[in-house]
């Protein structure tokens, strides 16, 4: 049937470049990174601590000597102008050298100062990065392409960046501070930001910010960088259009989120939908999605909504389905319930290593809900409420796989059978760290099968074959 055609696919490449990009957005994977700009080697500090105290003195002044209210009002292009008179203006009453690149450069950070979050404004405009993590003022590090690396980015001091990570945080009515240290906020576009401060970060501020795709990843584009493969994909996609339902196993950072929106957009647009997250994140493109957040408690400790009254909450909105970002306690209890009360085809992820430490982590969590269940009636509403577990590693080249096809078969006494339809069997490595493998069939026949083909969907003779390559 003309559901089960081939994907294009197209292996990532690595290259590293840390300069700012040019406005057009590159493919995450494409070659023509190498156009963004040059490696940079190393930190010059010195260099960069003169910048930085011309760029702080600068800022105070601007501050001083701009009318706020014209700051909101002005286009960019007006305000870059005001702000580029005024720098010029400084830089002949200090006497400082600096040549025009470097003026343009002065102005451009001010601005980022000014209207944005600093000397990270450039890393949030990098498509090519996933991952900002700031190791208090003066260790910035970046993830590009699965792979950490240092960037030429500081803060003046701890004070600067405090000032920036209130920017964010009160963006949201949150706030961090010493008698609350740790807090989750997200930025305007999305971006999911953890923060940590003394004295619970021992040596100053900890800044962790999962950047927000612009472009979401679909099944083809996970098959061009070569997470799974098409004809796998095709089943995947088949198996979310005739809900059944699946969980998305995997470490931080293995691409669960990335592949549960990837599913997402294989469900009909005539169905209802309601996601639940900690920070939304999930980018549905359905027409018919009511968003929901969790809300943490008051400096009072007052005012807290968990993910779970969320659920119970869902439940009355009149879903088709429920897809939750990620079930990690007691909320997972009532995600059983909806799955196993017609709301087939729900969708969430876990935190686990192995699809079966996904049911034993579910186990553990429904156990947490307070209801007095025994373990026998526990594993069933599992048993009854999943079909699909799909397990993602990220490997030690960066690259990002699916590992495990699994699926739940029944209850054979205590005991939840799994099986395995596919799995990631890894040959070797490369000289270049290289991971080599394949996802292969383990000739076993899933029985949800009979679901696809009432739906319309056949499978192609041989696809479960373990000697053919997947």
């Amino acid at each position: 049937m003309s559901a089960w055609g081939r994907f294009a696919s197209q292996r990532p490449k690595n290259e590293v470049v840390i300069a700012r990009p040019p406005d057009a957005e590159p493919e995450h994977d494409s070659a023509s990174k190498e156009a963004v700009g040059s490696v940079t080697a190393k930190l010059d500090v010195p260099l960069f601590r003169k910048i930085l105290d011309a760029k702080v003195r600068l800022h105070r002044k601007l501050i001083d000597d701009i009318n706020l209210s014209t700051i909101d009002q002005a286009s960019p292009g007006e305000l870059r102008a005001l702000v580029a008179q005024m720098v010029s203006r400084y830089v002949l009453e200090e006497r400082l050298t600096v040549n025009a690149g470097e003026l343009d450069r002065l102005v451009d950070e001010l601005i980022d100062e000014m209207t944005g979050l600093g000397p990270i404004e450039p890393l949030l405009q990098d498509p090519t990065i996933t991952d900002i993590l700031i190791n208090t003022h003066e260790h910035v590090y970046i993830e590009r392409n699965g792979m950490l690396e240092q960037v030429a980015v500081l803060f003046k001091d701890e004070a600067h960046l405090l000032r920036i990570v209130n920017k964010i945080v009160s963006a949201v009515g949150r706030r961090v501070d010493e008698s609350q240290p740790m807090v989750d906020a997200r930025l305007p576009d999305g971006s999911r930001v953890n923060v940590a401060v003394r004295p619970v970060a021992v040596d100053g501020p900890l800044v962790s910010i999962r950047k927000f795709s612009k472009r979401s990843f679909s099944l083809d584009r996970l098959v061009g960088i070569g997470s799974l493969t098409a004809p796998i994909a095709t089943l995947l996609a088949a198996a979310v259009r005739c809900r059944v339902t699946v969980v998305v196993s995997g470490g931080t950072g293995s691409g669960k989120t990335t592949m549960l929106n990837a599913l997402s957009e294989h469900i009909s647009h005539k169905e209802r939908l309601i996601t639940i997250e900690d920070a939304a994140e999930l980018q549905l493109q359905q027409p018919h999605v009511g968003r929901m957040e969790t809300r943490p408690p008051s400096t009072e400790g007052k005012g807290e909504i968990r993910q779970r009254e969320l659920v119970r909450n869902a439940l009355r909105m009149r879903p088709d389905r429920i897809i939750v970002g990620e079930v990690r306690g007691e909320e997972a209890f009532d995600m059983m319930q909806a799955m196993n009360t017609g709301h087939e085809g729900s969708l969430t992820t876990i935190h686990a290593n192995t699809p079966r430490d996904a049911l034993s982590r579910l186990d553990q969590m429904i156990g947490m809900s307070g209801f007095r269940m025994s373990q026998s009636s526990i594993r069933a509403q599992i048993a009854s409420a999943i079909r699909i577990i799909i397990q993602l590693q990220r490997f030690s080249d960066g690259t990002r796989k699916v590992t495990h096809v699994a699926e739940i078969t029944g209850l054979e006494g205590d005991v939840i059978q799994l099986q395995n339809i596919f799995e990631f069997e890894r040959t070797g490595t490369d000289p270049d760290g290289t991971v080599r493998g394949e996802l292969r069939a383990t000739g076993l026949r899933p029985k949800f099968l009979h679901q696809l083909r009432v739906a319309g969907f056949e499978v192609p003779a041989g696809f479960f074959d373990p000697r053919k390559s997947q």
